[in-house]
């Protein structure tokens, strides 16, 4: 398993669109919730706003493809 802690910069926080990309063999923690990243009503309704740090944990055979997945879009801001 991999694991990445980042702090979501974007104005929207982690929001549908972007997370709608991070779905196969993602799960988001954030504080005390552990989020399975292909529900995106899960990951909206954790209300993940600007500023909250967050782990990225890739598991699976596509674990490594995930996080680099993830890692993209955190370097472009998620999509905004």
């Amino acid at each position: 398993m991999l694991s990445k802690t980042l702090t979501i910069e974007n104005s929207e926080g982690l929001h549908m669109r972007p997370a709608g990309v991070v779905a196969k063999d993602v799960t988001i923690v954030f504080g005390d919730k552990r989020i399975n990243a292909k529900s995106l009503i899960n990951i909206i309704s954790a209300c993940i706003k600007t500023g909250a740090e967050i782990t990225f944990e890739c598991d699976g055979e596509d674990e490594e493809a995930a996080m680099a997945k993830v890692e993209e879009l955190a370097s472009q801001n998620f999509g905004e």
